[in-house]
């Protein structure tokens, strides 16, 4: 088994965090978040020679899912996660589209498989703990891998921020709920990559967000 390795490319206007993360030996690996601008996510794979095996997804919004079912259907593998609940989300990108000006590229999904809590995802031999933390969306999952440290949290934790919640569906009450006790009890020391931005530890977070401390 090579290192768990990530590649992030943002795209759409809202500057999302389309993150592959891959083997750095046998170049498999799985796209997570896939929100647009599926030409780039595809050259991606090709200059750096990574076979995608699925995409995952964290939730359901425009800037994270709108993508999935033309990268699926173009690599022609599967789309994993998330949570059910957030299938008003999924049903209804299109509409959500038209509201941002977004013309093209973007269609309705459902993806092969919704994930539930305590649910387990990998690519080789990479495993990783689903973790369902609603807030910022009520089907949001996060991908924890145990052995790497290391999670993928969507727009759920931000380096110095939280996920919004003022969205159909969002939960403040809800989201800080799931970053206290899904997230921090991990460890300081987990990794993260996140939805917006640049990533960073648990521990910091902790310590310093201002919605996290007092």
């Amino acid at each position: 088994m090579g290192q768990l390795k990530a590649h992030i490319i943002p795209v759409t206007p809202f500057q999302q965090n389309c993150t592959i993360l891959f083997d750095d030996e046998d170049k498999t690996g799985v796209i997570i978040d896939p929100g647009g601008d599926v030409d780039r996510i595809l050259e991606a794979l090709h200059t750096n020679g990574i076979t995608a095996q699925a995409i995952w997804l964290t939730h359901g919004h425009i800037d994270h899912a709108g993508g999935a079912l033309d990268l699926k259907e173009a690599l022609g593998i599967e789309v994993t996660g998330p949570h059910e609940a957030d299938k008003f989300l999924l049903d209804n990108l299109e509409m959500i589209a038209l509201r941002y000006g977004i013309s093209g590229g973007v269609r309705n999904m459902t993806p092969d498989l919704w994930l539930q809590d305590g649910d387990k995802v990998s690519f080789g031999s990479h495993v990783f703990e689903v973790l369902h933390c609603p807030g910022h969306a009520p089907g949001h999952v996060v991908y924890f891998n145990r052995d790497a440290n290391f999670a993928h949290v969507g727009d759920v934790l931000f380096n110095g921020s939280i996920g919004r919640t003022d969205l159909p569906g969002g939960d403040h009450a809800a989201l800080i709920s799931s970053i206290k006790e899904k997230l921090l009890p991990l460890g300081d020391d987990i990794g993260f990559i996140c939805g917006h931005g640049p990533g960073g530890r648990f521990g910091e977070e902790r310590r310093t967000n201002p919605f996290l401390v007092g």
